[in-house]
Parts: C-alpha cells; sequence; structure tokens
C-alpha cells in the first residue's frame, strides 16, 4: 500500500535476484479498512515511493486508481474464511475480505510468477496463500522475513505517524515476543504462562493497550493451550492513535 520501507525494499531485492523481471504494485485498498480506521490518513508518498523503486532498479510500478480495481457497480468480493475471522480478523471485520479481493484482482491483472510477502503480516500470508491454494492461481507465494530497526521494532509504514514517547515505547512489542520465546526455550509448555511473561513486558509502559496477545497453531491460527510443537506469537497493539502488530514463529 506504498509507503516504501526496508522491509518493502527487502522483497524488491529478493525478487530481483530470483526472477527477471519486478512489478511493484502500490494500491491504498479501501475495502480492508474498517469504520474509524485510518484510511484517509494512510501516507501515500507516491514520488517519494517511485523514486525508491527506480534506485532498487525494479521494472514497473503499477499505480492503478480506485476504478481501475472497483469499478462502477463491482460489487463482487471474496470471503476469506474462518481464517479471516481470527486475531486481526476478529479485531478488524472484514479486513481479510478486502485483503483477499484486492489481492486476486491484482494477480490477475499482473500475472506474476511469484508473489513476495513480508512475514510481519503472518495471518494475511496464510489468507493469501489459502487464496490462490481455493482459485487454483498459478503463482508461487514467497514469504520473507520480518525487516527490524535497530532496536527490534518491525518496520512498518505506520510507524512514522508515532511521536518521541510512543515510538520508545513502540520496541516492547518484539521485547514482549522474546521473552515469551525464551519461556520456550527454557521448557515452559503452557500458552498461559507465555502469555504471561510477554503481557509483563508489555506492562512496563501505560501508553501500550493491548488488542490481543495470542499464543496459536502457526497453520490453523486455532488457540493453543499446551505447546507439542511449532506456535505463533502474536500480538497487536495501540500506542496512542496507532495499531501496530508484530508476531514470530517458534519452533521446537
Amino acid at each position: 500500500m506504498g509507503a516504501l520501507h526496508e522491509g518493502h525494499l527487502s522483497l524488491i531485492d529478493e525478487s530481483r535476484r530470483r526472477g527477471d523481471v519486478t512489478v511493484v504494485s502500490i494500491f491504498v485498498n479501501p475495502t480492508q479498512f474498517g469504520p474509524g480506521e485510518d484510511y484517509r490518513r494512510y501516507p501515500r508518498p507516491l514520488a517519494r515511493d517511485a523514486a525508491l523503486c527506480r534506485k532498487a532498479c525494479v521494472d514497473l510500478l503499477f499505480v492503478p486508481s480506485i476504478d481501475e480495481i472497483y469499478p462502477p457497480r463491482d460489487e463482487m468480493r471474496i470471503d476469506a474464511g474462518p481464517l479471516g475471522d481470527v486475531l486481526e480478523g476478529a479485531s478488524r471485520p472484514g479486513h481479510f475480505n478486502g485483503v483477499a479481493t484486492v489481492v486476486l484482482k491484482l494477480l490477475n491483472l499482473v500475472r506474476p510468477d511469484r508473489l513476495y510477502l513480508g512475514h510481519k503480516d503472518y495471518q494475511q500470508t496464510l489468507v493469501i496463500r489459502q487464496l490462490v491454494r481455493s482459485f487454483h492461481l498459478d503463482v508461487d507465494v514467497i514469504v520473507c522475513p520480518t525487516v527490524r530497526e535497530s532496536d527490534g521494532l518491525a518496520m512498518s509504514s505506520r510507524n512514522r505517524y508515532l511521536n518521541r514517547l510512543e515510538r520508545e515505547a513502540a520496541p516492547l512489542l518484539s521485547q514482549a515476543l522474546a521473552a515469551g520465546a525464551a519461556q520456550l526455550r527454557r521448557g515452559e509448555r503452557s500458552a498461559r504462562a507465555l502469555r504471561t511473561a510477554m503481557q509483563r513486558v508489555l506492562a512496563r509502559s501505560p501508553l501500550i493497550r493491548i488488542d490481543y496477545l495470542a499464543v496459536c497453531d502457526p497453520t490453523t491460527l486455532a488457540p493453543v493451550r499446551h505447546i507439542g510443537g511449532s506456535c505463533l506469537l502474536a500480538i497487536a497493539a495501540r500506542i496512542g492513535r496507532n495499531r501496530l502488530i508484530d508476531n514470530i514463529v517458534c519452533r521446537r
């Protein structure tokens, strides 16, 4: 959706390394924003983004208009199913229906061989993988690691909204995930204990309001009580007017 940062540029680098032609689409998708969310104030620095794409040797920058993606009287939408109803989907009803719909449209317009996504939007990667399977799309989905600031904060277009105090508090999200992962490495298998460890870290700042704090199956996103194999640790929290997400997959 634009407002490119080093995380996006890492996806471009991977595409250029593995492919012949790299296409970047920029489209702030209105159907994935709910009432009261930040669609109107979402950053749209297109000239800056275009300059970054030129510097990164992108072959084609695709910037469609809203009417191109959603023509008049276009009322067809994709239902993201159960994967879209939990975590982010529970907090933002309909969000993943909008994501799935726009991604299907973009894939049909661009017809790429590979689609590069970032791990930070983990639930989104699962929804898009399911979309590709369900509609038999001829595209390989490549998920690349989350790119972080030096203090551990996952890079996000929304980070630019943080004031100084909020920015100082934001790295607690990644620190909380690290605390949960450390408990798991020490042999803790109770999901409740991992959530407690993460909550203690987030409680260090009164600016952080937890939206959800989840320990779940990394394939289905179903909550787990006892960890027998891999698990996803996921956080969504509000810091001021800003809502940030982060996650890690822990493997035994």
